[in-house]
């Protein structure tokens, strides 16, 4: 299949390229950005004029529910919705059930995307047997069967002798260690920030301190050990600095935000919005903008989505016995928007966070135009308008405290391989 995407403004920020181009795609790779190749007719064209023709879209955190939780989700309704979101490409932490600790269910799950032909999904690996905090995964078969990064997720590891056994162990097959920096103790079963907020409502809070502790004994393990690192959903200011002097110190350490920390705080839970129960907490005001300066600044390498999705009743208990989380694959793109209007970022540094760096540090090939690389592409609309709604969710999940927002940008169309996987049609 040979395609042609006309008269968009190419942003390419791995190959600096941003200008009125025409793209050209054939056996699933780019061919040409500019001139077209002597003899190419394309199969399909696509008049991307007043559009922005980018690399697709790469989230470094969506939770896929599939194997073991079909009945909020499935890989397939998750990769079309990311698909009519721009993104070609996910990572899926290990916390499904069972959780990704053997070859085999990250085989399954690489093959169940393969399958749907919709996205690319790239699991990572437990670091401990069954997210235990015990017993060290086989990170070798791991490597071998499609993970090119560990994780225990929000399941701490106690016992620093193990953390440390499992950055080496990570360390020596080139496998990236992603942390989900939260203390259990000082966080200790909490709901929400600890502030004014949670001493209002009621509810247990987790202080700031559950996560900079965290960072700063993980810093202290990588300092000695050398692993590659990646800090997932940062949420407060002081954690932040601490990774940047890491950077300074030249640890290979690197770090992502999700889009709704970028707009949300605690204030946001003030009516007992179960839409916002999220982990880590919404932080204060202060925090907020801190990360959004991190951000700009390259500490804070990418935005990512968080996506979890979930059935209605999973949100209808009293707050804090409701689950956490929300669905955001599809907001992704218009809410990273919201900061190049709020002058946090220009329009490349956006589009960066959601391509080069998260390709960059999942060590996949994937955000990059260059001609001879795999033709995944996003066209969108910087300056449509739309309402987000639930009949507009492609997701299972419908719960999002972005409902009934206005939102700017519209993916018009998405290309895996240079095969369209979605095409906006009003």
């Amino acid at each position: 299949m040979r395609v042609q995407i006309s008269g968009g403004r190419v942003i390419d920020p791995a190959n600096d390229i941003d200008g009125r181009l025409n793209l050209f795609i054939a056996d699933g790779k780019v061919v040409a950005c500019g001139h077209a190749p002597d003899g190419f007719d394309a199969d399909i064209n696509i008049d991307a004029t007043n559009r922005i023709v980018c690399p697709g879209l790469v989230d470094l955190r969506a939770h896929l529910r599939e194997p073991g939780q079909e009945h909020k989700a499935t890989i397939e309704s998750e990769c079309r919705a990311a698909a009519h979101g721009g993104i070609t490409t996910l990572c899926c932490p290990p916390t499904t059930t069972p959780a990704v600790d053997t070859p085999a269910v990250a085989s399954l799950i690489i093959r169940r995307a393969e399958t749907a032909g919709l996205a690319r999904v790239v699991p990572l690996g437990a670091m401990t047997r069954g997210l235990d905090g015990k017993h060290l995964s086989e990170m070798a078969a791991l490597r071998v069967a499609g993970c090119t990064g560990v994780s225990n997720d929000f399941r701490s590891i106690d016992n620093p002798l193990i953390l440390s056994r499992a950055m080496e162990y990570a360390a020596t097959f080139d496998l990236t260690v992603f942390i989900n920096a939260q203390n259990p103790h000082l966080a200790n079963n909490g709901t929400v920030h600890a502030g004014a907020v949670s001493s209002r409502l009621g509810l247990a809070g987790i202080p700031a301190a559950a996560e900079t502790v965290a960072v700063a004994a993980c810093l202290a393990l990588v300092e000695q050990i050398g692993v590659r690192t990646h800090f997932s959903l940062l949420s407060t200011t002081r954690a932040a600095q601490m990774i940047a002097r890491a950077q300074h110190d030249g640890l290979p350490v690197t770090a992502d935000v999700s889009a709704h920390h970028l707009h949300l705080t605690e204030n946001d839970v003030l009516d007992f919005d179960s839409q916002c129960h999220v982990m880590p907490p919404l932080r204060t005001l202060r925090d907020r903008d801190g990360l959004r300066q991190w951000l700009a600044r390259d500490t804070i390498a990418a935005i990512c989505s968080d996506h979890q999705p979930h059935e209605a009743d999973a949100k209808l208990a009293p707050f804090g016995e409701t689950a956490t989380g929300i669905t955001a694959l599809e907001t992704l793109l218009p809410l990273s928007l919201r900061l190049v209007d709020d002058g946090v970022l220009t329009i490349n540094e956006m589009i960066a966070s959601l391509t080069l760096r998260p390709a960059r540090i999942l060590g996949v090939e994937a955000g990059d135009l260059a001609p001879g690389r795999r033709a995944d592409v996003c066209v969108f609309d910087p300056e449509h308008y739309w309402v987000l709604s639930r009949d507009r969710l492609v997701s299972r999940g419908h719960n999002t405290p972005f409902l009934d927002w206005e939102l700017k940008g519209r993916v018009t169309h998405t290309l895996l391989g240079g095969v369209p996987v979605f095409e906006y049609k009003p």
